[in-house]
């Protein structure tokens, strides 16, 4: 067999029962099929995770992949992705994270390490050049991710650490996967699944050499892409975001997107550029999806303009061969000396989402949460939802040790989340999500619960842009941000780079988007078979933005690896990756149809005033034409047949 080239050709397979550590060869065939990444761990788990598993039991595997591209050369390409069986949803579960650990997962001579069976005691996995093998974590086990890996690295310096904290512990629900003090893995509950399995951390040190083929070409691929991120004009100043997002809103039309744009503004801010621009222009979703930009207008949001967290960055903080630097690490004030930049996530899920204007709540919210291992996107929900069950009479005084909540409180929202980190009284029962708290309360909780299939929605609204509705309502791993939107196609610019895949002009009108079209699904489609291919790779979502003529993602793989792939070769690719994810679904029962966003996401009831004033969106029909784009069944979203054993069988 010749020498892999981007990629490893293994995977690490720990049995956390017998504490049996395997390495398995995988076939070329397999990473020409579905790449590494995400599409590597799509391969895995739906043959090795049975039907009708326990997503906290035994049966689920959980697995940590890196890119096929990091460690190649290329730029943007140091993602590492955690996948499994999600607790949320009960189907496919993905969470996708920056920093640095992702070179240290090929660095132990493998693609991907896999967790199977459940530990009697706690214990981490430890890759260096004495082998791996499974050590006690009782000395770290009740520590939060910041303090464990602390004495992680102490115990074993150069290593990189991935790790959950008390609330993957506690298996919350709603808890991720932390590296790099605080930066997290976050989406579908796996740090719980990582909880039940009583593995507290995983501490890499290998020195294994990643091949390339053709590294003289990486370096210029590399070079062309480098000359866009250093493109950086002066830019307005934080205050004049807000005017930015009003125009954005009156205007009757949309000037198609250049991600340069959005380069220069990561850049300068970081993700917190468009906190207030989203709130002009209706993407923020305010007071759990009930308010407006309207009810959030320019002073309120001014709390939370860019300026604000720039000012307390004291650097930059750059994931691993990322040449943007949209990260960074703030100082604060109280209980915690410092955090990493509050992402707009963050800020939004806690700003107003809850009608929150103490930004130096958000900062502290922000490390308490990286340090618990708790996803902000969902915690910001369960907030939301418990102020609204309140507001109507839903939940009492009872509930909550007699404390009264109220929209925007700083103290109440800080009592929710400590008490959702501790699992404490009411904070036991948001710890899990609000589709979980609102069965436990009742069916009038349930109809305030806002999720699509137990993962709640990000901060961005698809009254605004129609393409969140159907990525939130139609990607295996529903309700993500990341999966795709009408604005990230537009940034990708695809049309430019792949054959057959629609075009975009440089302007159209607001309401094409809200029209019954067969053009929103094959943009849908695109974006996530594009997305799929960037999981695979490795790449970062941002770095996508710049458009795919300056990322160039089909050209680096084949530098890479010696294929000689076409665009539309490495599209058919990601395309597999969605068919293999879709079916992992539906052999674990978990019905597409029930993933769709709940009605207030859709306008329905329309709003009467604000950005999303009087829309509505029909995402029943996009549905149906995207899963028919795939060449699946237009009204159950299942692939044929037919076509998951062509797929599966690749082996």
């Amino acid at each position: 067999m010749t020498t892999p080239k981007g990629y490893m050709g293994k995977i690490m397979m720990v049995d956390l029962t017998t504490g049996a550590i395997e390495t398995e060869k995988i076939s070329p065939k397999v990473y020409q099929s579905f790449l590494s990444g995400m599409g590597l761990a799509a391969h895995i788990l739906y043959h090795r995770i049975p039907a009708g598993a326990d997503p906290l039991g035994q049966e689920n595997i959980l697995g940590f992949v890196s890119g096929l591209l990091t460690g190649t050369g290329s730029l943007f390409t140091g993602r590492w992705m955690v996948t499994g069986l999600s607790p949320l949803t009960g189907g496919w579960g993905e969470a996708n994270c920056g920093g640095s650990f992702s070179p240290a997962i090929k660095r132990c001579g493998v693609d991907g390490i896999f967790f199977k069976g459940i530990s009697e005691k706690p214990v981490y996995l430890c890759v260096d050049d004495q082998g791996a093998r499974l050590e006690t974590a009782e000395a770290v086990w009740g520590k939060d991710a910041v303090e464990a890996e602390t004495a992680l690295i102490e115990k074993h310096p150069n290593a990189r650490v991935a790790c959950i904290g008390q609330a993957g512990e506690k298996r919350s629900l709603i808890s991720g996967v932390s590296t790099d003090k605080g930066r997290l893995a976050a989406r579908s509950g796996l740090g719980a699944v990582m909880g039940s399995k009583n593995l507290k951390a995983l501490v890499l040190a290998g020195k294994k050499r990643i091949r390339v083929h053709n590294r003289e070409e990486m370096k210029r691929l590399s070079k062309i892409c480098n000359k866009w991120v250093q493109f950086q004009p002066p830019f307005v100043p934080g205050w004049l975001t807000a005017p930015v997002g009003a125009l954005m809103r009156i205007l009757p039309f949309v000037a198609t997107q250049d991600g340069l744009l959005y380069k220069i503004m990561l850049r300068k801010w970081g993700t917190v550029s468009m906190n207030q621009i989203s709130v002009e222009m209706g993407d923020s979703p305010i007071k759990n999806w009930m308010g407006s930009s309207a009810d959030w207008g320019f002073f309120k949001s001014f709390s939370s303009q860019p300026d604000r967290f720039t000012r307390q960055e004291t650097e930059k903080f750059h994931c691993y061969s990322c040449p943007l630097g949209c990260g960074g690490i703030c100082k604060t004030k109280g209980r915690f000396p410092e955090t990493h930049k509050p992402e707009y996530e963050t800020v939004l899920s806690f700003g107003g989402f809850i009608m929150n204007k103490d930004v130096d709540l958000i900062f502290y919210l922000n490390e308490l949460l990286n340090r618990a291992g708790m996803d902000t996107i969902s915690a910001g929900h369960a907030v939301a939802f418990a102020m609204e069950c309140y507001e109507k009479g839903i939940i009492t005084t009872g509930h909550t040790g007699g404390r009264a909540l109220e929209w925007g409180d700083p103290d109440d929202i800080k009592f929710l989340v400590e008490a959702m980190v501790a699992r404490d009284g009411i904070g036991d029962l948001l710890a899990d999500g609000v589709k979980r708290a609102a069965e436990s309360i009742g069916p009038e909780a349930e109809a305030i619960a806002l999720h699509c299939a137990g993962q709640e929605p990000a901060m961005h609204d698809s009254r605004n842009d129609p393409g969140f509705a159907l990525h939130y309502s139609v990607d295996p791993a529903p309700g993500r941000h990341t999966n795709g939107a009408g604005l990230y196609y537009e940034m990708y610019q695809l049309w430019k780079k792949v054959k057959g895949v629609p075009k975009m002009g440089p302007a159209y009108m607001k309401s094409s988007k809200y029209k019954k079209d067969i053009h929103h699904a094959r943009v849908g489609k695109a974006n996530s078979v594009y997305l799929n291919v960037m999981n695979g790779a490795g790449a970062c979502l941002f770095g996508g933005f710049i458009g795919a003529t300056r990322i160039r993602i089909f050209d680096w793989l084949n530098g890479a690896t010696g294929w000689q792939f076409t665009p539309e070769d490495y599209m058919e690719i990601g395309a597999n990756i969605q068919v293999l994810k879709q079916a992992f679904n539906i052999k674990q029962g978990l019905d597409p149809k029930t993933c769709r966003v709940p009605d207030r996401l859709l306008g329905r009831p329309v709003q009467t005033r604000g950005a999303n004033k009087g829309r509505t969106v029909d995402v029943e029909t996009m549905m149906k034409d995207y899963w028919e784009l795939f060449g699946w069944d237009r009204e159950t979203g299942r692939p044929t047949e037919e076509t998951v054993n062509r797929i599966a069988s690749i082996a």
